[in-house]
C-alpha cells in the first residue's frame, strides 16, 4: 500500500490532520445547533474556512524551509505592527472595539496575527543572540520593547486579554531562552504592586466590572455576572452525557451570550455533556503531545523556541476559553480554537499547526542525514 501511495502524501502528519478535522467537524456541529439548526450564520462559514486553511497549511505552510520562516521573521513582525497601527487609523468597529482591519476581500484582526509574529521573531532574536548575552540586558531589553509595543496598541482598542496574551507570549518566549527565574519572579512582584494602579487609571470602567464580577456574579446577576451565571447554568444542565445534540436550550433560546464564540463551550458542554467536553480535552491533548515532541526533534534553536513557544500558545487559548466558560478566571475573550467561530483566531491556529509541522519536517529530515 505504501508503495501505491505518493512519498508527498504518505508523509503527512495523518494523525494530526485526523484530529483537526474532527474538531473542526464537531465545532461545526456545534455552530449549527446554537443557530437553532442552521448552517447560517456560523457553521457553513466555519468548516468552509476550515477546508482553505487546511488546504494551504498542507500545501504551502508545512512545506516552507525553516530558512524562509528565519528570513520572514521580522519583516512579519513589522508587518503585523504597522496593521495594528492601521487599526488605529482606520479600523472596524465591533461590539464598541475598534479591533478589525478591512482589507476587502477579508476582515482580520491584526493581534492574533501579531501572536504568531512575535513568536517567530523572538525565536530568530534568541537563535542570533550568542548564549553569553542571553543574561545580559541584551536578552531583556529588547524583546521586552517588541512585545511591548503591539500590547500598547492593541490596549488601545481597547483589547486588555489580548494585550495580556501578547505579553505572556514575550515572557514565555523568554523563559524558553533560558532567562533566569529570578528575572520572572521580579517582575510578578512588580506586576502585584502595580495591579491596583492599573486598575484604577488604565482600565475602562467595563473592564472594572467584569473583574469585580468574576468574585461575586451574582452580585449583579443581569449586568457584570450575566456571562459567567448563564455559563455555568448551561454547563451543569448538561450533566455527564447532555441534553442530546439541538437540545441545548440556553443556547438557542439566546440566554447563554456569546455562545458562538468566548462561551462556545459552555454550549457545547450542555448538549453534549462532560463525555462531549473530556472528547474535545483528549483531542487537544495528543495535538498538545505531538506539538512537545516536535519541539524536541527539532533541530535548531529556531525551530525548539517556536515550537514550544506555539504549542503554550494553543494551550493558553484552550484553558483561557475553559476557565472563562466555568468561572474559574474572569471573562476573557479567548476562542476555543477550532470550536469557536472566528476567522482571524483559525486563521492563527491553522498556521501554528503548519509551522509544526514544517518544524517537524525538518526535524525528521535532518536526524535521517
Amino acid at each position: 500500500m505504501r508503495d501505491v501511495v505518493p512519498p508527498a502524501i504518505a508523509a503527512l502528519p495523518w494523525k494530526v490532520v485526523t484530529l483537526l478535522v474532527l474538531l473542526a467537524s464537531f465545532g461545526s456541529l456545534v455552530l449549527y445547533s446554537s443557530a437553532g439548526g442552521s448552517w447560517t450564520p456560523w457553521a457553513l462559514p466555519h468548516i468552509v474556512r476550515f477546508c482553505l486553511l487546511l488546504g494551504a497549511v498542507l500545501l504551502i505552510v508545512r512545506r516552507l524551509p525553516l530558512a524562509f520562516l528565519r528570513r520572514i521573521a521580522w519583516p512579519a513582525y513589522i508587518a503585523s505592527l504597522a496593521m495594528l497601527i492601521l487599526v488605529e487609523l482606520i479600523g472596524q468597529v465591533g461590539g464598541g472595539s475598534q479591533r478589525w482591519l478591512n482589507l476587502g476581500v477579508l476582515t482580520i484582526q491584526p493581534s492574533e496575527l501579531m501572536k504568531i509574529a512575535i513568536i517567530i521573531s523572538l525565536a530568530r532574536f534568541y537563535e542570533q543572540l550568542p548564549t553569553g548575552y542571553v543574561n545580559s540586558w541584551r536578552g531583556v531589553v529588547p524583546p521586552i520593547v517588541a512585545v511591548s509595543l503591539p500590547a500598547i496598541l492593541v490596549l488601545i482598542q481597547p483589547d486588555l486579554d489580548a494585550a495580556v496574551f501578547l505579553l505572556g507570549l514575550g515572557f514565555v518566549m523568554m523563559f524558553l531562552a533560558g532567562l533566569p527565574l529570578g528575572i520572572f519572579v521580579g517582575t510578578g512582584a512588580a506586576a502585584l504592586v502595580a495591579a491596583p494602579i492599573a486598575y484604577l487609571f488604565l482600565l475602562e470602567p467595563y473592564q472594572q466590572k467584569r473583574l469585580l464580577s468574576f468574585l461575586n456574579p451574582e452580585s449583579d446577576p443581569l449586568g457584570t455576572g450575566y456571562h459567567v451565571i448563564q455559563s455555568k447554568i448551561a454547563i451543569g444542565s448538561g450533566g455527564f452525557w447532555g441534553r442530546g445534540f439541538l437540545e441545548g436550550s440556553q443556547a438557542r433560546l439566546s440566554y447563554l451570550p456569546e455562545h458562538h464564540t468566548d462561551l462556545v463551550f459552555a454550549a457545547l458542554a450542555e448538549e453534549w455533556g462532560m463525555i462531549g467536553g473530556l472528547a474535545v480535552l483528549a483531542a487537544y491533548f495528543f495535538l498538545l503531545r505531538w506539538g512537545f515532541q516536535v519541539a524536541a526533534r527539532a533541530g535548531s534553536r529556531f525551530g525548539k523556541l517556536s515550537a514550544m513557544a506555539l504549542v503554550v500558545m494553543l494551550f493558553l487559548y484552550i484553558a483561557m476559553n475553559m476557565l472563562t466558560a466555568t468561572g474559574l478566571t474572569p471573562v476573557m475573550g479567548m476562542p476555543l480554537p477550532l470550536i469557536s467561530h472566528g476567522g482571524s483566531a483559525m486563521l492563527t491556529v491553522m498556521i501554528a499547526f503548519g509551522i509544526l509541522m514544517a518544524i517537524d519536517r525538518e526535524g525528521k529530515g535532518s536526524r535521517l542525514r
